[in-house]
């Protein structure tokens, strides 16, 4: 398959060009730099497979122009923070979404993940988080009142839109938690604060890839139209002291920070068990993470 990788200079943009490659596809690689990072582990053959293009994607003629001949799209070109917290992050996301995603609706592209986020419900980027319910799933209200997080969900509901209008196409919304290359670092020793407001959650990088390779390639046949998804570990990344083999109790964990967030019937959140539910994303993706 010919796949246009949209931020392919981005942590999760790299991992998902080096895995198409490496699985055979073709790719097209857009970002706004003027030249694409470069990885000596590529076979020749999987260099020739290859092309960067620099585009600005807040231009729609552009960006028509740049994903034209392709058959699905892996959507990670964004702004990740909210920035100022006013205009920048949310027009940027905003823009970049409808560009792509209404492109490949003009062009006849009906294969598209994009990234959303796991900030499209109130967390680490909120004045207050609102957690109605352990482990968070796809069901869970999203209230954000912050920029970053409302144009993810922007960026959503612009799907949700085109497949009305353009019932062929499938879009996945893949809900990221903290992507990195290796678990380790997302170990803290401070459980409050930022972390407490981040659920202590993280995504390993190639196991995103992963998923948004499965959510475009794939045809199992379980899904259709624009499906959200949350792409996360499925342990939590909190240890306590300076060896790895420390960990907290999630149970102690909640009780300590989150004592009135009730825990959904027949689900148990101790041990390692993180706070988020992926269980769509493996019951429709065939996705399981992997820390690798």
């Amino acid at each position: 398959m010919k796949i246009a990788v949209t931020g392919c200079n981005g942590e999760v943009g790299k991992r998902v060009v080096k895995l198409a490659l490496q699985r055979g596809h073709i790719v097209i690689g857009l970002d706004l730099a003027d030249k694409s990072f470069t990885d000596d582990s590529l076979t020749i053959q999987e260099a020739s497979n290859f092309t960067y293009l620099q585009v600005a994607l807040t231009d729609y003629e552009a960006s028509l122009t740049a994903i034209g001949g392709c058959e699905g799209i892996v959507h990670l070109a964004a702004l990740r923070s909210p920035g100022d917290y006013v205009v920048q992050t949310h027009n940027t996301n905003v823009v970049v979404s409808w560009n792509v995603l209404r492109g490949a609706a003009e062009l006849g592209i009906n294969r598209i993940a994009q990234a959303s986020s796991v900030n499209i419900i109130t967390m680490v980027y909120s004045k207050k988080c609102d957690f109605r319910y352990f482990p968070i799933d796809e069901a869970h209200p999203c209230l954000p009142d912050e920029p970053y997080g409302l144009s993810k969900l922007i960026c959503e509901m612009q799907a949700d839109t085109l497949v009305r209008r353009y019932p062929t196409m499938r879009i996945a919304s893949l809900r990221l938690h903290w992507s990195l290359p290796n678990p380790i670092q997302a170990r803290s020793r401070d459980p409050s604060g930022r972390t407490a407001q981040d659920l202590w959650g993280y995504v390993q990088e190639d196991s995103a890839a992963d998923a948004f390779l499965r959510a475009v390639v794939e045809q199992n046949g379980k899904w259709s139209g624009h499906e959200a998804f949350f792409i996360a570990s499925p342990k939590h990344a909190y240890w306590d002291g300076e060896s790895q083999f420390c960990p907290i109790d999630s149970k102690e964990l909640r009780e300590k920070y989150w004592p009135d967030v009730p825990i959904k019937e027949g689900f148990d959140v101790s041990g390692l068990k993180g706070f988020f539910d992926c269980g769509k994303a493996e019951r429709l993706l065939d996705w399981v993470h992997s820390d690798k």
